[in-house]
């Protein structure tokens, strides 16, 4: 394919409001130069050397402190916030993969600056501003990112007509789906690197080329998700997804608009760690990244979301050494997270809660090579901060360490005969949520599970007494009740009697409607917009969970900040009579909603 280098700048703004021989005299002394994938195009400090334009590839740009900035795609220029500063670079530029840039010196920039107005005005409004420094990814929602109604084809559209189409909307990706779902997604780079390298027939389908099921998320993902996934995966393009559904499209073109958060960078450096020690000391800096992002003002399931997510890469790459360490898996398997992580909860304080499902028909070798692969990820984890399970819910105990057959008779077990340990095991096992290897494994047992746990009226029962086992900490007269002795006298546990009796109603509404979320948050908004519990009481629940989890993680941070290890111990004697006050309205409202499961009478009025 040939590429009219020079028309680059006919279409790019603020390049197209300028003359053509203003264009030409540019391109005449500029040059046009390839940077090879992780080369620095420059580095903090440097003395720039003027204004690159990307032609083709992507180029991350990160601060003096390594927090990633932005990536950054074709048409997109950098070096200009050096520039403008004394002419040494503020960033560093580094390329994630090979890439042709064109150059246009640091003089004819000024130059440029200087005599075009709107030259002046786009780079002014480009320059780093503490104003933007607080509008981040992690305030933004990807429903606010995407392209709403993407263009899309079907799988049997010829590739000439699926060109001509990204050629007229100016587009670098179709969605191809079938039946109004997505089914796969085709790039410029695909009609490229398979189309025309392989020389296939203009009338081939687009289903020979595109990738099929690609990774999606949905519309109530914050921009952070959708960084960090393109990220750790190297996409330009992310599909979003509504109830199998397409709804919209996020590109690395999306994003520039965004500075990314400080987590981005624990994502990426996580994503490329060589051994677990680089792992451990990135995980390191998680507590004071937790009080940056509290004392930024960000709301509690924003910042356990990114939390989260850098435990999943940090999982993930221990998966990926784990088999580069004992070789290739010589069955299908599933590593899934529960507990916290599992439903995107994770604060300051986590420990590891995971399993293993193996597909069938392994024999006692392949279990062998699971259970050094499970030891070693696991032993990963707990060197990264991810203590080991006091209660042993981990992928190293064999229970835990079993194809899929044996789970489904778990799963069946439980709900068909709930005693005390059923509830408590299935009460975590709902949690569930895959994290590396193939997710087809989980995807029917997920599915039937919640059929079955739904349709059978002892088991939710039990359930929801289970759930009633954490108490508020609330007196005869409604005042908040503290420890009376021990260590921790005169606190109240923010997680155990704040949080979890949430978690529990969360998840009861989950089994009874047959909902798929797994967070907190979103199974109570699903609960809410399902009509399983009324519009009062659930506005008040969810805003009484937002009070007890934001003042749970603010404590942390607060504990943090002074040098102390996070707890979840809090002396209501520290907070204001305003915030005590409402802690126990908080406190009132989650028992109420108790009483209301406990009654049989979830639309509490």
């Amino acid at each position: 394919m040939t590429i009219d280098q020079p028309s680059i700048l006919s279409h790019l703004h603020p390049y197209d409001v300028l003359s053509d021989d203003t264009r030409t005299e540019i391109l005449e002394q500029s040059e046009w130069i390839d940077v090879g994938k992780g080369q620095q195009v420059y580095s903090y400090g440097d003395r720039l050397k003027g204004l690159f334009v990307i032609e083709s590839g992507q180029i991350s740009v990160t601060d003096e402190n390594g927090v990633a900035l932005s990536l950054l795609t074709r048409e997109n220029s950098f070096g200009e916030r050096g520039l403008l500063r004394d002419g040494l670079a503020v960033t560093t530029a580094t390329a994630q993969e090979d890439c042709r840039l064109l150059r246009i010196p640091a003089t004819m920039f000024h130059d440029l600056l200087s005599k075009h107005e709107a030259f002046q005005r786009f780079f002014d409004r480009r320059r780093p501003t503490t104003a933007a420094r607080s509008s981040d990814l992690t305030s933004v929602r990807v429903e606010a990112l995407m392209a709403s109604a993407p263009a899309a084809c079907a799988p049997d559209t010829t590739l000439k007509a699926a060109g001509r189409i990204m050629r007229d909307k100016h587009i670098s990706c179709l969605c191809v789906v079938a039946e109004d779902r997505l089914v796969g997604i085709i790039t410029l780079r695909d009609i490229v690197n398979k189309a025309v390298a392989e020389d296939l027939p203009k009338d081939a389908p687009v289903s020979t080329i595109m990738t099929e099921n690609p990774r999606v998320l949905s519309p109530d993902a914050i921009g952070s998700d959708v960084l960090h996934m393109m990220m750790e995966y190297r996409l330009g393009h992310l599909p979003v997804v509504a109830a199998g559904r397409l709804v919209g499209i996020v590109t690395q073109t999306d994003l520039t608009r965004f500075q990314a958060s400080h987590a981005a960078s624990f994502v990426a450096q996580a994503a490329q760690a060589v051994s677990q020690k680089d792992l451990a000391q990135i995980t390191a800096g998680i507590p004071d990244l937790l009080v940056q992002l509290v004392a930024a003002g960000n709301r509690h399931d924003t910042v356990t979301r990114m939390i989260t997510d850098i435990a999943d890469v940090v999982t993930r790459r221990l998966l990926r050494m784990a088999e580069e360490k004992f070789g290739p898996a010589p069955a299908r398997y599933l590593w899934l997270a529960c507990g916290s992580q599992g439903r995107q909860e994770q604060t300051g304080v986590s420990d590891q809660d995971n399993c293993l499902i193996i597909e069938d028909g392994v024999s006692e070798t392949d279990i062998q090579y699971f259970q050094k692969f499970a030891q070693f990820v696991s032993d990963g984890l707990d060197a990264c901060g991810y203590i080991y399970c006091p209660g042993d819910m981990m992928a190293t105990n064999p229970r835990w360490l079993q194809p899929l057959a044996v789970w489904k008779e778990y799963f069946t077990s439980w709900i068909a005969t709930p005693d005390k340990e059923a509830q408590l095991l299935a009460s975590v096992m709902f949690d569930l949520r895959p994290i590396g290897g193939d997710e087809t494994l989980f995807e029917d047992l997920h599915r039937q599970t919640l059929e079955m746990a739904a349709a059978n009226s002892i088991f939710t029962a039990h359930m929801a007494t289970n759930a009633l086992t954490q108490a508020t900490p609330l007196g005869l007269l409604r005042g908040i009740t503290t420890i009376r002795a021990g260590e921790h006298r005169n606190t109240i546990d923010t997680k155990l009697n704040g949080v979890v009796p949430v978690v529990d109603l969360g998840r009861m509404y989950a089994l009874q409607g047959q909902l798929s979320a797994l967070n907190t948050r979103a199974r109570l908004e699903a609960a809410l917009a399902a009509g399983m519990i009324s519009k009062s009481g659930g506005s008040d629940l969810l805003d009484a969970y937002d009070f007890v989890a934001q003042t749970r993680l603010e404590h942390q941070a607060k504990l943090i900040k002074q040098g102390k290890a996070p707890d979840n111990f809090l002396a209501p004697a520290t907070l204001s009579g305003f915030e005590r006050s409402h802690l126990r309205d908080a406190f009132v409202v989650i028992k109420t909603m108790q009483s209301a499961l406990m009654q049989g009478r979830g639309n509490l009025a």
